[in-house]
């Protein structure tokens, strides 16, 4: 790889902006100073470092959100705030984009990478990946309901879902479920619980595959995936 491509995909700017670096001797290449631009480095094995400080090459990026309420799990949107709003400067020259979509109001765990042959994955309705919720609803959990969820739910246009595991439980008096599925139709959550004549009040995502929410982290904020976490959404 160029070594100006290297430094502008490790964030260090603009390719123009590289090169202003490297003319200004502040890049060094296993320990002899950079001093062209088009030079060709082998990105994992190069030691490049940046006035001293060691440059980590990365393909890809993988960060763990917790969606606030109000954002679109878009990279663009013409109206509305997007989760990439969200994404520290650091970040962005990766392009992640959201694995998936949690509606606007609706909270908790979203991925976020540039690898798309793993977001594919992790979306093919083939490899139904489970991803559970936590619901607050308008009135508490049946045993009818449970059954009728682990049947498969009819929705309003006539898809029947695929079995889906469903907990009643209270916080504070007030009715919530958990609740997992193996696939992802528009608004699925909350129109599983229109079909059985209940209505869910708020939705929070905290768990896709073995990836589970942070509780650590607050509303809005981002951080990176372990090596663990990576593994098992690969495996």
């Amino acid at each position: 790889m160029r070594l100006d491509r290297f430094l502008a995909e490790t964030g260090f700017g603009t390719r123009t902006e590289v090169k202003k670096l490297i003319k200004q001797g502040k890049v060094t290449v296993d320990g002899g100073l950079a001093t062209k631009a088009e030079s060709h480095i082998y990105p994992e094995k190069a030691e490049v470092r940046v006035d001293g400080v060691l440059v980590r090459y990365r393909e890809f990026i993988y960060l763990m959100l917790n969606k606030p309420d109000g954002y679109v799990s878009a990279t663009w949107d013409k109206k509305l705030p997007t989760v990439i709003d969200l994404l520290p400067e650091e970040y962005a020259h990766f392009e992640p984009f959201p694995v998936g979509r949690l509606d606007i109001d609706t909270e908790g765990l979203l991925l976020l990478t540039n690898d798309g042959e793993l977001a594919h994955r992790l979306l093919s309705p083939k490899h139904h990946v489970p991803k559970t919720y936590l619901a607050q609803l308008e009135r508490a959990v049946k045993d009818a309901d449970i059954a009728e969820f682990k049947d498969g739910v009819t929705l309003d246009d006539g898809y029947k879902t695929l079995s889906a595991e469903l907990e009643g439980f209270t916080v504070d008096g007030e009715p919530w479920a958990e609740i997992t599925i193996c696939e992802g139709k528009f608004h699925q959550v909350k129109r599983m619980f229109e079909a059985v004549g209940n209505k869910v009040l708020y939705l929070q995502r905290v768990r896709m595959k073995n990836l589970v929410l942070d509780e650590a982290l607050e509303l809005g904020e981002i951080r990176e995936l372990t090596e663990e976490e990576i593994s098992g959404l690969k495996n």
